[in-house]
């Protein structure tokens, strides 16, 4: 049935519905994260591969101020060598008696070892004198060390078992050892590998495919098979941790390793008046490898992508020498440092601190991260600080973007809500300055209220059809409501064929009462207008508008599913009772409160008391009127 009655029941503008309670994004967002932290740490490491690689920047650069041990020399079969030497010795391989030479020269010297990074595995069928000749010297001292290789993709099967090979291998068999396991290693030549002096030198790489580690053991089949590193080091009687691997120390880049051309010693070693030391090699750990391009045994560390594998082995032996390899954090220390960035993150959200604010501070704390990640290499401890500083930025990120969404999410249902009974103006500038009217208690306040009426609907709709009468009273809202919008009111609600508008909040006006007569005056302009769109209709067609100034409690108010945005108490009661007085009287009539806040903006014409409903004394009521110049 349509509303025709000023009793009819009110369709407010104001009314929001309250959803029930639900997580917030912020927690959701939080959890989440926690999730992937935990995820990423102890269940698949996405994030590894970047942090290591991020960590091989910050250990080149504290390479770069490193010396290296000078008591650990290479001996280098460089280009230079592979070229002086070629005349007299032929192409690489040379024969071994040149090796046996430069080793026996070294020798006499006195060094504490003398490792070899060349693998001597097929005998020299050619010249089967220049193998004995390397096999007399090198067995003759037990400072002389080789390595040897496992061949990770040969059949183990056809290799003898482990537990056959002499005490001297150091072969050790662990509680989860299969007795009869075999492994298939590459030995040096049958005598070279009875000395026992010999050990792994296969290459380690991270899944990424760097090598930042090398072996000191290589497990296979519960059994553990040292690394040359390794058996150096224990012959030395150097301290050994029991663990497969040590995390490699870099001190400079390859070419700041002290190191010797090959041909220069041996060269010199061939004069009858030697050129150079005479000790040169005392008390020294002597590598005799090579790092020419043309031998293939270049590999990718945190230090080049080409890195001469001889100077791995260098760089190993010397950290056991000198008890400075690297050491990782305890696995925790990466997932802890990520929650308590995560945490710290989240409460500066939860205090209400800006986006900016946040941003600045993480901004702060990744370079000092950094710093401290970079200052502890100095005492050989490498901090995971790049995945914790990754999970901190995306988090921060996701919280600004999920606050972001939250707000606008906020303004469109600002906008949505207030722009159907506020001037689109007041809204944007509610947007503006964040305001959240649904977090504003009611409260009394001082408004000026209106309610327009229309005079004669009743007899109009019932001569005309429900439709035809809906239309007419869209068409004549929205004129009036735009109205009001421009003179700054509040549209509370339509009451059948009622306007009820206040002004003096949300947004407070100290000129509300003439704001809100200026409204009125222009009201009965566009009725006027409206009313020649009428045709025969307008005759019976015409309002009647109350104004009154008074204390009013105003907000949202309602249940805990439907709230209103409404104005109640005796002002708004009183300005009703004034609108009724209009009829016979003047379109408009303001009560003496309305009339004083005006000034003398307008003419008023005294009407007159009246005595209202629920008021024991008179109401004095007055017609505005515009001045005229």
């Amino acid at each position: 049935m349509l509303e025709t009655g000023r009793r009819a029941r009110s369709r407010s503008l104001g009314c929001i519905m309250i959803n029930k309670p639900r997580l917030s994004a912020r927690t959701v967002i939080i959890a989440v994260f926690l999730v992937l932290i935990g995820i990423n740490f102890f269940a698949v490491p996405v994030l590894r591969t970047v942090e290591f690689r991020l960590q091989d920047v910050l250990v080149r650069m504290h390479a770069l101020k490193q010396h290296a041990d000078p008591d650990v020399v290479v001996v280098d079969v460089d280009e230079r060598s592979l070229y002086k030497m070629s005349p007299e010795v032929g192409n690489w391989p040379w024969p071994r008696s040149v090796h046996a030479q430069l080793l026996q020269g070294i020798l006499a010297q006195q060094p504490k070892a003398v490792v070899f990074d060349i693998n001597f595995v097929d005998p020299d069928l050619v010249r089967p004198d220049s193998d004995k000749f390397l096999i007399q010297v090198a067995t003759a001292s037990d400072k002389v060390f080789f390595p040897m290789v496992r061949l990770e993709n040969a059949d183990d099967n056809k290799n003898a078992p482990i537990k056959d090979y002499p005490a001297k291998f150091e072969f050790t068999a662990t509680a989860d050892a299969v007795p009869n396991a075999r492994v298939a290693l590459q030995f040096p030549l049958l005598p070279l590998a009875e000395t026992g002096r010999v050990g792994i030198i296969n290459f380690l790489e991270d899944p990424d495919g760097v090598g930042r580690r090398y072996y000191l053991y290589y497990q296979a089949y519960g059994w553990h098979i040292p690394s040359l590193p390794e058996r150096v080091a224990r012959a030395l009687g150097y301290a050994v941790p029991h663990q497969p691997s040590i995390l490699l120390n870099w001190h400079g880049t390859a070419n700041d390793m002290p190191h010797v051309s090959y041909y220069d010693v041996y060269s010199d070693m061939e004069r009858r008046v030697h050129q150079r030391p005479v000790d040169e090699f005392r008390n020294k750990i002597v590598i005799i490898g090579s790092d020419a391009p043309q031998l293939s045994d270049l590999r990718v560390t945190p230090i080049s992508n080409l890195y001469p594998g001889m100077y791995i082995l260098t760089t190993a032996i010397a950290n056991l020498k000198d008890d400075d390899w690297m050491r990782r954090m305890p696995e925790y220390a990466g997932p802890l440092l990520a929650v308590l960035l995560v945490s710290v993150i989240a409460a500066m959200f939860w205090w209400g601190r800006t986006l900016l604010t946040t941003g600045i501070v993480l901004l702060a704390a990744t370079p000092l991260l950094i710093a401290i990640s970079y200052a502890l290499l100095d005492a050989r401890w490498l901090m995971p600080v790049f995945q914790p500083l990754i999970f901190a930025w995306a988090f921060f990120i996701s919280m600004g973007l999920a606050d972001y969404f939250r707000e606008r999410r906020e303004r469109l249902h600002t906008v949505g809500l207030f722009g159907r009974f506020l001037d689109p103006r007041v809204v944007d500038d509610l947007v503006k300055n964040q305001r959240n009217l649904l977090d504003d208690k009611a409260t009394s306040r001082e408004l000026t209220l209106l309610f327009s009426d229309i005079r004669g609907f009743t007899s109009l709709s019932e001569t005309r059809t429900p439709e035809e009468v809906v239309s007419l009273l869209n068409r004549y809202f929205s004129r009036q409501v735009e109205v009001i919008f421009r003179h700054g009111g509040t549209v509370d609600k339509f009451i059948g064929d009622c306007i009820m508008a206040f002004w003096g909040a949300p947004v407070p006006d100290a000129d509300q009462a003439r704001h809100a007569v200026q409204a009125a005056l222009e009201m009965g302009k566009v009725l006027e207008e409206f009313r020649r769109d009428l045709g025969e209709l307008s005759a019976s067609f015409d309002v009647g508008i109350g104004i009154h100034t008074g204390s009013a409690v105003v907000g949202f108010m309602g249940s805990d599913n439907k709230l209103d945005y409404t104005a109640i108490g005796d002002s708004v009661n009183l300005a009703s009772r004034i609108e009724g007085q209009t009829k016979g009287v003047a379109r408009i009539l303001v009560s003496a409160a309305t009339r004083e806040r005006c000034g003398d903006t307008f003419d008023f014409v005294d009407h007159g008391s009246y005595k209202v409903k629920g008021r024991e004394q008179a109401v004095q009521l007055f017609e505005p009127v515009e001045k005229h110049a």
